[in-house]
């Protein structure tokens, strides 16, 4: 499925001009103390969530629209590159190594378990469908791992086009905010305790925000184990960037020797995801003050959150719709395929003894 001429291809973002960047940064940090406004006045909305969603509708209502397609594309582009890169980076601080291994081994065992179905099962329903490869295997990673960080990041390692991370992106953003409401509904149908819940929207929801949002709807006992289930996904990131990094390097590349001479690879792991695995080591010595920490989770949600509305700002619904249905039905099915497997090692992960 060819990318819609609507999600426009981002414009330099040339550092020698700054000037060019204000209108679209500016316009992001608007939207996002917006956000984060109704996310404190309803906190089952996730901030990132909304910071998505207000991109979308800031990009299709017909005065903002102009804006955002106009001055403020180039800032836009930057934070949907650039910042989502620096909020990868903070991300890792909520990451603690000893938190990941007091689940035990069996539970690490099933998620990277999840995780692998996941992202192979997605990839190939994607193509079923009839995706591209590039667009089936950011799906395949956002919705696998850690949503639009995570798409971000394979983007970068596989020097994807930011223009194609855009569709991705809003179908992660979609399939998460649907857990929210759909996950929490089935809790009594199925009989669900907390612990379950807690195991199984950690293994199955894409996004950390969307996670909590989904977990506290079944008490803190769900929200404590859905966090330390998620969070071990996210620690896969790294893993998961760097085989796809040494994979596209030993890949054989078309073109004339000179061409192929000449190409610059990219690198096997992108710095930003060599600063994420940095921080998730910072995290884990335990000499970080709880105050340090709070600021890192904070100036991590600003970065991510005006990346995501700078990739939301991209989004046009009249074209997503005329050429996005294949794309969205295999993102259903494929999150149909992800709650069904997170359920599973749900059920085993509550149930299995603690150390």
């Amino acid at each position: 499925m060819p990318v819609p001429r609507s999600f426009r291809e981002p414009g330099p973002d040339l550092p020698g001009r700054p000037g060019r960047l204000l209108p679209g940064l500016a316009t992001a940090a608007v939207a996002l103390a917006a956000a984060f406004l109704v996310h404190r006045l309803v906190p089952a909305l996730p901030a990132m969530t909304l910071a998505v969603v207000l991109g979308v509708l800031a990009a299709n209502l017909p005065a903002s629209g102009v804006w955002t397609a106009g001055r403020a594309r180039p800032g836009l582009d930057f934070a949907g590159k650039h910042l989502m890169r620096g909020g990868i980076v903070l991300l890792g601080l909520k990451v603690s190594i000893m938190d990941v291994l007091g689940l035990g081994w069996l539970a690490l065992v099933l998620i990277v378990a999840v995780v692998a179905a996941s992202f192979g099962g997605t990839y190939l329903i994607s193509r079923l469908f009839r995706l591209p490869p590039v667009t089936s295997l950011l799906v395949a990673t956002g919705f696998s791992i850690c949503g639009a960080s995570a798409i971000g990041a394979m983007a970068a390692v596989r020097r994807i086009r930011h223009v194609d991370t855009v569709l991705p992106v809003a179908l992660v953003t979609l399939c998460g905010t649907l857990a929210i409401g759909v996950l929490p509904l089935l809790v009594h149908p199925l009989q669900l305790s907390a612990p379950v819940f807690g195991a199984w929207t950690g293994a199955s929801v894409h996004d950390v925000g969307q996670v909590v949002a989904t977990a506290q709807t079944a008490g803190t006992a769900a929200l404590g184990i859905a966090v330390v289930v998620k969070l071990t996904r996210v620690l896969l990131l790294a893993p998961v960037a760097a085989l796809a990094g040494a994979h596209h390097r030993l890949a054989p590349r078309g073109g004339n020797a000179a061409d192929r001479d000449n190409a610059k690879l990219p690198p096997m792991v992108p710095l930003f995801v060599l600063g994420f695995v940095a921080m998730v080591g910072l995290r884990s010595t335990g000499c970080l003050a709880e105050g340090w920490l709070e600021a890192g989770a904070a100036l991590q949600d600003i970065l991510l959150g005006a990346a995501l509305f700078g990739l939301g700002s991209a989004v046009r619904i009249r074209t997503l719709l005329h050429t996005g249905g294949r794309a969205l039905l295999a993102a259903l099915a494929s999150w149909f395929l992800i709650a069904v497997l997170g359920l599973a090692a749900a059920l085993l992960i509550a149930g299995q003894p603690r150390d």
